[in-house]
């Protein structure tokens, strides 16, 4: 009973979750993962479309992902009759039933581990469903949640026998699949080999043939594929993100992320369950601590991951471990409540036990505390996105991703080429031949030098995956008639554009001048918005550009736009003001539900509690309610 209800509220947790991952575009719902998942999926869908295993249809052959067998199940789920808008929640929901699966080898292995503890089983089933990076990670379409499942599930084979004896076929099989998914598995399964190894001495030598053999069968089926399709031996993203930069400047940034990674659990916290293990030397329980602690010096060996900044809790590479860590929390706390219950053991300052219903309080109080404590990370923001107060990490750039997407598919034809910096949400929507930026799916850019930062901040600025670039060969040479996100490009980046591109009084995107391959007509046409009142007869009175702040030209109004039925509580508004000294820097603002209204392509723009000195009237781009400000 109490298995199933935790299992229920996950399920009602992860569905509020992915739908907060939506947000509405022209009109639509649109549901879009993580901008790294996106890469993957652009990947499947060209594959599904039959273009092959390219990021871009024709382009060269790149393996710009880490996680083979989730993109060849991305591309399974591209030939569903699903639309664009809604075929990354086909994933998401696909992840949330991992974790679903996740939760029984949970409560089956501290069942186990725990004598047929009722308490614990559920206390770490609780612990894992509810932790935020897990289900961030892997509810925002990464293979973190394949990942997970099979982690769990191979250290529950593992465990399977009173002896730990492995079902050796079934095990090292769900291994091999593990490396599938994603190359660096491999970690896990020689620590869940090791131990069958150290705990079943007379089955050793089976143990190492056939873990051996399915092992070698697995890397060599991958490296084989590799070497023919894409002619390389590891890949592009191995290069970008391990080579050209010192080895230890790389893991002291690894080591400093997981010591704040640690100490934002609480030391406490994260060193009780160690203390209980060495004191009880439980064997079984070793093998969980021996997968969360490769998984942790895992991580620090590849310098942590791109996100660490976020100070959300565990990173990716650590997320696979934590249900095996929250077993052993579970484990550790009821020990702590038994201890303090039991006068054998622990004599209160009385000489007397604690009264029963102390002790059944206690140890759901421990763990309500634990919860709330690993969620919170290192603020109180932690705590808001885990009650989903907050949208999800990244979930409003990625609306922002996709209303450039459809931007770039009114102002290009489809043969232009867009260079972009998040290499996933915009080449998946958008349809364009694309440039990479940060060189995931480019050989040339994978394999320069990182750029370094100087001082003593070389010890903590790694950020994998973001620090190699090349703008004179990716926008000097390649020549993109469009470049997307601008703001997020090094200073160099950015002088390059004002020679050659001018920015769009809309949107973070510049145009190549005289490029061919951009619709300047459907760039330049005017919009149809009217205002109301005495400013709509001065402003047509006087000419564009010769009031102090003037109307921006804009596409015109879609549909109308009521923001008091709109679906977000409080839309994301972009807005810039324009002078005679040029267009001020991208400004955005929360707007309240029925601040003002638009009533349509050539109605007048009602306005309400706005200040009209400052922003006057609304209109809809792409989707978006999007601002133009007009001071009298």
């Amino acid at each position: 009973m109490g298995l199933g209800f935790l299992i229920f509220g996950f399920a009602v947790y992860a569905t509020a979750f992915i739908y907060q991952t939506s947000f509405v575009v022209n009109g639509q719902r649109h549901f879009s993962l993580f901008d790294d998942a996106m890469i993957s999926m652009r990947y499947a869908r060209n594959l599904a479309n039959g273009y092959g295993l390219v990021w871009n249809p024709g382009g060269e052959r790149v393996e710009g992902y880490t996680n083979p067998l989730w993109v060849l199940y991305m591309s399974v789920v591209h030939l569903l009759p699903v639309s664009q808008a809604k075929v990354s929640a086909v994933v998401q929901v696909t992840a949330a039933l991992f974790l679903l699966l996740t939760l029984w080898f949970v409560y089956r292995i501290a069942y186990e581990l725990a004598g047929g503890s009722m308490a614990v089983s559920l206390g770490a089933v609780a612990l894992t469903a509810f932790y935020y990076p897990i289900n961030n990670w892997a509810l925002q379409g990464l293979e973190v949640g394949a990942l997970v499942c099979l982690t769990t599930g191979c250290s529950w084979l593992a465990l399977g026998s009173p002896r730990a004896q492995c079902p050796a076929p079934l095990l090292y099989s769900v291994l091999g699949i593990g490396t599938l998914v994603r190359p660096d598995m491999v970690i896990i399964y020689l620590t869940v080999t090791g131990f069958c190894w150290f705990v079943d001495p007379v089955g050793r030598q089976r143990t190492v043939i056939v873990a051996g053999l399915v092992l070698a069968l697995c890397v060599l089926a991958q490296t084989g594929f590799r070497l023919w399709y894409f002619g390389d031996l590891l890949p592009n993203t191995y290069y970008v993100k391990m080579t050209g930069y010192p080895v230890a400047l790389r893991m002291s940034r690894g080591a400093f992320v997981f010591f704040e990674f640690a100490a934002g659990m609480g030391l406490l916290c994260f060193a009780l369950p160690f203390t209980w293990l060495i004191i009880e030397r439980h064997m079984a329980a070793w093998l969980l601590a021996a997968v969360f602690a490769a998984q942790s010096l895992y991580s620090i060996f590849v310098g942590g991951d791109a996100w660490e900044e976020l100070a959300m809790g565990a990173n990716r590479y650590i997320s696979i471990a934590m249900p095996g860590f929250f077993i052993l929390l579970a484990c550790s706390l009821y020990w702590v409540c038994e201890l303090l219950g039991n006068a054998r053991d622990r004599e209160t300052a009385a000489g007397g036990r604690w009264p029963k219903w102390a002790l059944r309080a206690a140890y759901p109080g421990l763990l309500i505390a634990c919860l709330l404590n690993v969620n919170m990370a290192y603020n109180w923001e932690g705590l808001a996105r885990w009650l989903l107060q907050h949208k999800p990490l990244y979930v409003t750039e990625n609306q922002e991703m996709v209303e450039i997407a459809y931007l770039l598919r009114r102002i290009t034809p489809r043969d232009a080429t867009v260079a972009v910096v998040w290499a996933g949400t915009i080449p998946y929507f958008a349809d364009r031949y694309s440039v990479d930026l940060l060189g995931k799916t480019d050989k040339h850019i994978a394999h320069l030098l990182m750029r370094r930062a100087t001082g003593l901040q070389q010890l903590v600025a790694f950020h994998p995956g973001h620090m190699k670039y090349d703008y004179g060969y990716s926008i000097g040479l390649l020549k993109p008639d469009v470049v997307a996100q601008p703001k997020w490009m090094r200073s160099e980046g950015k002088g390059m554009l004002d020679v050659e591109y001018e920015r769009l009084p809309f949107h973070d995107v510049y145009v190549r001048r005289g490029s061919t391959r951009v619709l300047w007509p459907e760039i330049q046409r005017p919009g149809q918005l009217r205002l109301s009142g005495e400013l709509d007869d001065e402003l047509r009175a006087a000419p564009l550009g010769n009031t102090p702040f003037s109307l921006l030209s804009i596409p015109s109004l879609e549909r109308p736009l009521d923001l008091g039925d709109h679906e977000t509580e409080s839309p994301r508004v972009s807005w810039r003001l324009h002078s005679s000294r040029g267009w001020s820097d991208d400004k955005t603002t929360q707007l309240a539900a029925g601040d003002a209204r638009a009533s349509g392509a050539d109605g007048d723009a009602e306005i309400g509690r706005i200040p009209p000195a400052k922003l006057e009237a609304i209109y809809y781009h792409q989707g978006t309610p999007a601002l133009v400000a007009v001071s009298q």
